[in-house]
């Protein structure tokens, strides 16, 4: 008698087990190695999570506004060196705020500075004009910043 021609499915199946699983210990893919490939999945999703709800604290939720906000009125170049910048400067009452001016010329470079603290007050918008000192003759002026001490 002659073997057969196929395999029983028994054979075949018992074949195809061992040569997989020489095949996966090989290139490493056992189910230990699974388990960490997840758990580390797991945790660099946890991590970036945490990063995230971290800086919304930090940048948002921590923060607080007092009502802050200012607006550019205009500017007028006096001289070479000098500008006066026109603003308006919102906070809620009783709140002092510092504002950064600067003078810009016609290339966008900075040519003038000033820190103009405005005191605590009743009211809630104030205009302010503030004079600047340039090196070189400006083309506007703006209020850069203004913050709560």
């Amino acid at each position: 008698m002659s073997e057969p021609l196929h395999p029983t499915p028994t054979a075949a199946s018992a074949t195809a087990t061992t040569t997989a699983a020489s095949l996966d210990d090989r290139y490493g893919r056992t189910p230990d190695r699974r388990r960490r490939g997840k758990l580390f999945g797991v945790v660099a999703a946890i991590a970036v999570v945490l990063v995230f709800v971290a800086w919304v604290v930090w940048a948002g939720l921590d923060q607080e506004s007092h009502g802050l906000d200012d607006t550019e009125l205009g500017y007028t170049v006096v001289s070479d060196h000098r500008t006066v910048v026109h603003s308006q400067v919102s906070a809620d009452p009783g709140t002092e705020v510092r504002c950064a001016v600067q003078v810009l010329d016609k290339s966008y470079s900075i040519v003038g500075w000033k820190e103009v603290t405005l005191p605590a007050s009743e009211q809630r918008t104030r205009s302010i004009s503030t004079e600047v000192n340039t090196t070189t003759r400006g083309v506007t002026g703006l209020i850069h910043d203004c913050w709560v001490p």
